[in-house]
């Protein structure tokens, strides 16, 4: 069907400019540039069903704009001839980006769905504003990923905006590291060592073997505990008193990440290496100064050495002015979840480590945590998803070591509620006789589990399935974690069954690209945990299995599937941002809840956000389609 084209007038020229104005990348141009594309641009009709582009048109020369109604992305399916929907575009977004910064041909067809008028302009107009606008060159180079920068700079601006900004969190290590440090060979003696630590003015000493790979570390804190409690003499050679097997992180490594890793293990030192292994640099706390201002490792460290279960619940408050903070640094949501995760580990290894030395249950123990937080993806709004795992003894039952250990749990699944963990109402705790198992019963169970695909089962799969070891020994989880995983990778009835389930939590947009409002929470409002985040985390999840991983994180699990080739690299990095800027769009409800005094809710009203905002929530919506839509073709669904 033909359609209708009609040259905009100069009397318009400022309507379409008011028009662009309510949409990025429009929104950050200057006027001159807007006007540019009002007075060069052309309003053209489809009619429903109309093709708007296609393959067969050639290289692509006109950058579109959908004015009114919407545009349907078809593509044939890999399985037949049939076509599958891709994307679908609204009002105030741009196409086809890709194939017009590429010179070549779309490779996706454009179809009207409904009445439809989009503002095109020509190639000649498109290289002008390319050329003299850079927010349009910026967001025609990276899409979706400079919009999040926008909504990054909003957040920022609004959180703690007197935070200086010259050391980013994102920093390489190899910025940050002291060069060529001080170095010496295991067999040296201490009393050579300090002289030579007070020769150059430092705090510690890398103890190194011949290819210069770091095989420990002396601190004056180590001088202090030698010489207080005896272990060694000044003439014994370091290697008796130096902490062994120091921390590394390789030189392209961030500062956050460097940052996190002192804060879960209370250290002040990390070793920089090269690829080979080899130390290049040394990282301390105090290198760090713009996150030592963060206090990040401040924090976690009061909280890991914290005396009284009274100032663990008043520290709580702090993790949320640090998220403040962080927001304000720089940081992306996946940041912001691995350090509330790591705040909440340090906190949960505390409360154990307290009732271990008021009531020890005489019985080694790993502390199980499942869900998000196994995971590693909590935000403020958080209950207890915890278990216990444990070996049983010789000359001791399984039901013996339960009777010690669960009202242990007991009392630590309450400790933890007054920290602000609250108690799970499914009883998903540590303290559920259920939960407490022996490796042997913990793996009968998955067993049963993965065998018998119940409903309750299916459910049960978006917690057990996500699972860390927070405190104890990691490698009875990590033997079970691989049986599991094993028998998964072999169960294509189990991987249909859960993928089934993964697919009726769909994202929340209705046919029309309009939101679909949660059933329960107040009216007109999304649930951003279970109608935005779930339906990633469940797919990704199965196709994770399904191949052998066994890393919980949403994330790094979509990294190893591009690894395995199981997942396009460009259809994995627009689902992560997706996913993210869900992510980072609930946590800053959180913070505004929190400084109105209102409970935590993952329930918003899109109407209350800005028109950036929403669009960004219906794109990554729509990335969710995309994901499930992959599972379903992969599991004939």
């Amino acid at each position: 069907m033909e359609h209708t084209n009609t040259s905009i007038r100069p009397q318009n020229t400022r309507a379409i400019m008011a028009f662009l104005r309510e949409h990025a990348p429009f929104s950050s141009m200057d006027d001159g540039h807007l006007a540019h594309f009002a007075e060069h641009s052309t309003l053209k009709y489809y009619a429903d069903e109309d093709v708007v582009l296609c393959p067969e048109d050639g290289a692509v020369t006109t950058f579109n704009v959908v004015k009114q109604g919407r545009i349907r992305g078809e593509r044939l399916k890999s399985s037949g001839g049939e076509t599958e929907t891709t994307f679908e575009i609204s009002q105030g977004e741009c196409f086809p980006l890709a194939a017009l910064i590429g010179e070549r041909p779309t490779r996706t067809l454009h179809r009207a769905a409904g009445d439809t008028f989009c503002l095109s302009l020509d190639h000649d107009g498109f290289v002008t504003l390319f050329s003299e606008s850079e927010p349009f060159r910026d967001f025609c180079l990276r899409g979706v990923s400079s919009l999040l920068d926008q909504v990054n700079r909003h957040i920022q601006s609004g959180a703690m905006a007197s935070i200086s900004p010259t050391t980013s969190l994102d920093t390489p290590l190899d910025r940050f590291a002291i060069r060529n440090p001080i170095v010496c060979s295991p067999d040296l003696p201490v009393r050579k060592v300090v002289a030579r630590m007070h020769e150059n003015n430092v705090g510690s000493m890398i103890i190194t073997d011949d290819n210069r790979h770091p095989t420990g570390i002396f601190t004056l804190r180590d001088l202090r505990t030698m010489v207080a409690e005896q272990q060694a003499t000044l003439d014994d050679p370091v290697s008796k008193v130096m902490t062994p097997a120091p921390r590394c992180l390789p030189s392209t490594d961030h500062a956050f990440d460097a940052a996190l890793l002192m804060a879960e293990h209370h250290f002040a030192h990390l070793c920089v290496v090269d690829s080979e292994d080899r130390l290049i640099g040394v990282v301390s706390e105090r290198d760090l100064f713009s996150l030592q201002r963060v206090g990040l490792v401040h924090l976690a460290r009061t909280i890991g050495t914290a005396s009284h279960l009274r100032t663990l619940v008043s520290l709580r408050s702090e993790v949320s002015r640090l998220v403040d903070t962080m927001l304000a640094h720089g940081a992306d949501s996946g940041q912001i979840v691995k350090i509330i995760t790591t705040l909440n580990d340090v906190t949960v290894r505390r409360v154990l480590e307290l009732n271990i030395k008021k009531h020890d249950p005489g019985i080694p123990f790993t502390w199980l945590t499942f869900g998000s937080e196994g995971r590693q993806e909590q935000t403020l709004l958080t209950d207890q998803d915890n278990g216990i795992l444990f070996e049983t003894p010789d000359g001791m039952t399984e039901g013996q070591v339960r009777e010690k250990l669960l009202p242990f749990a007991e009392r630590v699944n309450h400790e933890l509620a007054e920290c602000g963990f609250t108690l799970c109402k499914g009883n998903i705790m540590a303290s559920n006789p259920k939960l407490c198992l022996s490796s042997n019963e913990w793996d009968d169970w998955f067993i049963r589990f993965i065998d018998d695909s119940t409903p309750q089962n299916l459910i049960y799969s978006c917690i057990f399935l996500d699972m860390r070891a927070v405190f104890g020994p990691d490698k009875p989880l990590d033997d079970l974690l691989k049986k599991i995983v094993n028998r998964i990778e072999k169960n294509g009835l189990f991987q249909k069954m859960l993928a089934g389930n993964a697919v009726t939590r769909r994202p929340p947009l209705t046919v029309f690209r309009t939101f679909r409002y949660a059933p329960d929470g107040e009216k007109n409002t999304l649930d951003l945990k279970r109608q935005g985040l779930a339906p990633f985390v469940e797919a990704v999840r199965v196709f994770a299995l399904a191949n052998g991983i066994e890393e919980p994180n949403t994330l790094e699990r979509m990294d190893r599937l591009v690894e395995k080739g199981v997942f396009d690299r460009q259809d994995a990095s627009a689902w992560k941002e997706a996913y993210s800027l869900i992510q980072l769009i609930r946590m800053r409800t959180h913070q505004e809840q929190l400084a109105a005094q209102h409970p935590l809710s993952n329930y918003i009203n899109p109407d209350d956000l800005n028109p950036l905002d929403r669009r960004i929530l219906r794109e990554s919506f729509r990335q969710a389609q995309r994901l499930q839509q992959k599972l379903e073709t992969a599991y004939l669904l």
